[in-house]
């Protein structure tokens, strides 16, 4: 396929979908989350009913990824509408057809938050949950099926790829990435721009791209659900870098936890190959690129890059020291560049609407949006999306619903083992890269648990530190030996069996793992725990006996 013939099937899949204008389309949420509770069996239903009433020309029903509100699924979406319903079940498909398609008018008492509202929003998108949120890198999922290519052309598919092999030299793709001022999203927050043009600068017969999916923190869903949601946006985002850097071939490297993600990927590299969107020559141009999948093994420590880049490899999945970096010397040998999911998703908007325009989203320093997980104690937990710099408060508050049972808030978990705690006192903090660092905590890939005041800090960061204990891949001593000592420390403190001696033997280990392990692994292990020992420093200090008990 050539450059016209691509724009021939953007308008003509345009035209179909502007054509249905009137016409009412349901999408049925089947990200993996609704998929667990029962979407496929609703969809089958939702169908089946439509059919016996005889309005099956009238109303199209198609699958999608996630619509965001995920712990009240499965979720119906009624376009153009945009009524959205919650906790469906096969039981109240036939009423919700009755009123929503028959008598044209929607059930309320099914409504998006119709439990939590005193009443509930027609228009999902005037609900709080929504109205403070702004999707790019989500935009779209929930609304299009993520196994058509031809849903993705409809809403300017690969219009930036095009853009970018037409009408942008490599040299000016990188500049519109370095000007959004995008960092990326994995959790070190690296300036992107800035990272492809370190790869470009390099000159080798062989370049690659990889995407991290390797998505491991706990409670931490957002690259999955863009997977799954919209693959097409990560491979057109992959294919632009690509031409950008000069490499000619990509990976994908997805968790194994992931299946939906990987089948949905995988569809999506044969969909583009058979448009001629992948592969040699892209859209009759210059450029060849292709995209494999690897299927990581569940290693929370191959999230770090040059473990990752062992694991493709067929190797043990180890960190190695840097300098040199994958930029320079990555996937065999061969100058690299990996980004995350998140960050892929946003690029092809970045190129079609220009960087100045990301730019001027969020803060001065943090530009554009970030995906955050919402979980723990929160009436609306689920996948959100907020332009940097939007407040804690606002997040807990306005699109989160609150504390379940309208308990107090305690303290919010960002970045999830590698991240801290912020507590109720710093509720009004801007979610942004400099603000959660002068906290003591990260943004990290976007983990963000909420937590009342029954949990208890020192616990909390027990459990990480076990985690990290866990996930150690025991190459360097401080991490090895480290995070088991912080952990029985900690569990000595979770015991009251510990002194002061104790407590600042702790501190002082801490600081040790920090500075001194081989990669991000070790040294942000200490992190939950530093965290918590300066915004709830009572918690562990209550704990202390007054004496050693071997006296």
């Amino acid at each position: 396929m050539n450059r016209q013939e691509l724009k021939t099937i953007i308008q003509a899949e345009k035209n179909r979908e502007f054509s249905q204008t009137g016409k009412q389309k349901i999408c049925v949420c089947c990200g993996a989350g609704c998929l667990s509770s029962g979407a496929e069996e609703v969809m089958k239903k939702l169908q089946e009913e439509i059919k016996a009433r005889g309005i099956e020309h009238e109303v199209e029903v198609i699958p999608t990824g996630c619509m965001g509100p995920c712990n009240q699924g499965p979720l119906l979406k009624c376009l153009p509408g945009y009524n959205m319903y919650q906790k469906v079940d096969c039981s109240n498909i036939e009423k919700i057809v009755q009123s929503q398609l028959v008598e044209k008018k929607p059930l309320e008492d099914l409504l998006l938050f119709a439990d939590l509202r005193e009443k509930p929003f027609l228009d999902a998108r005037e609900d709080p949950y929504f109205k403070k949120q702004l999707k790019i890198a989500l935009k779209d999922c929930g609304t299009l099926n993520p196994e058509r290519i031809e849903d993705y052309l409809a809403h300017d598919g690969y219009v930036a790829l095009d853009k970018a092999l037409f009408e942008l030299s490599p040299e000016e793709v990188i500049a519109e990435v370095k000007h959004s001022r995008i960092r990326g999203r994995g959790g070190a927050g690296y300036p992107t721009g800035l990272k492809w043009e370190s790869v470009y600068k390099y000159v080798n017969d062989q370049k690659y791209v990889i995407c991290n999916g390797d998505e491991g923190d706990p409670g931490a869903f957002m690259d999955r659900s863009v997977l799954e949601g919209n693959p097409h946006r990560v491979l057109e985002g992959m294919c632009i870098a690509g031409y950008a850097i000069g490499a000619s071939k990509g990976f994908a490297y997805i968790r194994g936890e992931y299946p939906l993600a990987i089948k949905r990927f995988e569809q999506a590299i044969k969909q583009a190959k058979k448009m001629g969107l992948l592969g040699s020559h892209i859209l009759g141009s210059s450029f060849s690129f292709d995209i494999e999948v690897r299927i990581g093994a569940g290693a929370f420590v191959c999230g770090e890059e040059t473990a990752l880049i062992a694991s493709i490899e067929g190797k043990r999945g180890t960190p190695k020291p840097r300098p040199p970096f994958p930029a320079e010397s990555g996937l065999w040998g061969k100058p690299t560049l990996i980004n995350n999911v998140e960050t892929f998703a946003a690029i092809a908007p970045i190129i079609r609407n220009g960087g100045e325009w990301y730019s001027e989203i969020g803060t001065p320093k943090s530009a554009g949006t970030k995906v955050f997980a919402l979980a723990g104690k929160i009436n609306n937990a689920g996948l959100i999306e907020v332009p940097m710099g939007t407040t804690l408060r606002e997040i807990v508050f306005d699109i989160g619903g609150g504390i379940q049972h309208g308990e107090e808030f305690k303290a919010a978990q960002t970045g999830g083992p590698s991240g801290g705690c912020i507590p109720a006192a710093h509720l009004d903090v801007k979610m942004d890269y400099e603000s959660l660092v002068s906290l003591g905590s990260i943004m990290g890939s976007g983990g963000l648990i909420i937590m009342d005041k029954s949990s208890d800090m020192v616990d909390v960061a027990r459990f990480f530190m076990e985690f990290c204990m866990d996930e150690s891949c025991g190459k360097c001593v401080p991490c090895r030996v480290g995070t088991r000592m912080l952990h029985d420390l900690l569990q000595k403190i979770c015991d009251n069996k510990a002194t002061r001696i104790d407590l600042d033997r702790l501190e002082e280990l801490a600081v040790y793992v920090k500075e001194a392990s081989l990669c991000g692994l070790g040294g942000s292990a200490p992190n939950p725990l530093l965290s918590t020992l300066r915004h709830f420093r009572e918690e562990y200090e209550s704990r202390m006996l007054t004496h050693d008990l071997s006296e």
